[in-house]
């Protein structure tokens, strides 16, 4: 039996991997989590004995094949939630990732199932990330930052790298969303903020704003 708390570790594990590509260190999993080190180095040892990850010490963890199963689930069932309360309930992006965090842990197979065909299966989440399917799938995306950009370009916002309430709230407020056509005018030199327009309206963001949007290029 895997508790609630096993279950976000081996999420976190899993989240972490997917973005660096490398074996992940339990000071990494620790900011993810926002707890102590040791109480880290505690939980992998009680994951290592029920053979869901394999530990080396000073070097890192990585997911074994029981545990990277049991990852994917929780993840594919985070992002449907997600993306259900956004597309179905109205909530805004940047409320959904906390309620997501109860509903993941719900048990019932049918139930995933069920919520992945009444959505139609959708491939990204509110937030840009793609969600597995239910063989454990989970398709890349290539993506680039709104920062590097070249001018007059144009892309299609995929989603973000910063998945803070105010920094969500701040693109609500210029109606930047997934799918948004995005085009770059202008970039300053002094402060290398932009100029964009977003589909037709012209935004002015900061270097720091534009480093956290993921875009794929389409011209």
């Amino acid at each position: 039996m895997i508790t609630l708390s096993e279950e976000n570790y081996l999420k976190a594990i899993l989240s972490i991997n997917l973005d660096t590509k490398a074996i992940v260190s339990t000071n990494n999993i620790a900011n993810v989590l926002d707890t102590s080190a040791a109480s880290v180095t505690e939980m992998i040892k009680k994951l290592q004995e029920k053979k869901l990850v394999i530990y080396k010490k000073y070097k890192g963890v990585t997911l074994s094949k029981s545990g990277c199963k049991k990852a994917i689930e929780i993840l594919r069932k985070h992002r449907l939630w997600e993306t259900f309360l956004v597309n179905k309930l109205d909530f805004k992006w940047s409320e959904v990732h906390d309620v997501a965090e109860e509903l993941e842990h719900i048990k019932s197979q049918k139930l995933t199932d069920k919520l992945d065909h009444f959505l139609n299966y959708p491939k990204f989440d509110p937030h840009g990330e793609p969600i597995p399917t239910k063989n454990g799938i989970i398709h890349p995306t290539k993506r680039i930052t709104l920062s590097e950009m070249v001018l007059n370009s144009n892309g299609i916002i995929m989603g973000v790298s910063l998945d803070d309430k105010e920094f969500l709230d701040y693109l609500t407020k210029l109606n930047i969303s997934i799918g948004s056509n995005i085009e770059v005018i202008e970039r300053i030199t002094f402060d290398q903020s932009m100029k964009i327009k977003i589909e037709s309206k012209l935004e002015h963001i900061s270097q720091d704003v534009a480093k956290n949007i993921l875009i794929k290029i389409i011209k």
